[in-house]
């Protein structure tokens, strides 16, 4: 089964958070931490490789909190995902840093490098924006046609 790991999930939650204050209004960590049922710990780990990341930034004091760094049709659920999970590999042979050894006779290599593919493209098209104006698994064909554009 593929399964995305919590700090992937968790990171989309908590930056969909975050645009809803886009452009002026800081969020801050607790609130995240209440609206979306995440560890206050676990949410400075993965807003701190975010802000790194140059995804938001941190407003100090009172009534501070963390904003995006850009406007959230600008940043796609795949750049979140990227940053705190790693470059898009199905399989170990499709991670760049392990490499496949048996890539001239593998029979499935491009069945998953082409199902890897497929994914990244769709989440590339999906944006904190959409998931705000409330993303519906049938907005689909809307995101399919957006991507060919």
């Amino acid at each position: 089964m593929l399964r995305l790991s919590t700090k992937g999930q968790y990171g989309v939650r908590a930056m969909y958070e975050i645009a809803r204050g886009y452009p002026d209004e800081p969020v801050n960590i607790k609130s995240i931490s209440r609206r979306q049922d995440v560890s206050i710990h676990y949410l400075e780990q993965i807003l701190n490789r975010l802000r790194r990341a140059g995804l938001i930034k941190s407003v100090k004091g009172p009534g501070g909190g963390y904003l995006l760094t850009r406007p959230p049709e600008e940043i796609s659920i795949a750049e979140i995902l990227e940053e705190l999970e790693g470059p898009f590999a199905l399989t170990s042979c499709l991670n760049p840093e392990e490499g496949c050894v048996r890539v001239d006779r593998c029979v499935t290599h491009l069945l998953w490098k082409s199902l890897g593919w497929q994914i990244e493209s769709f989440l590339r098209t999906v944006t904190l924006d959409d998931l705000l104006k409330g993303f519906k698994p049938l907005d689909y064909q809307t995101l399919l046609k957006r991507a060919r554009v």
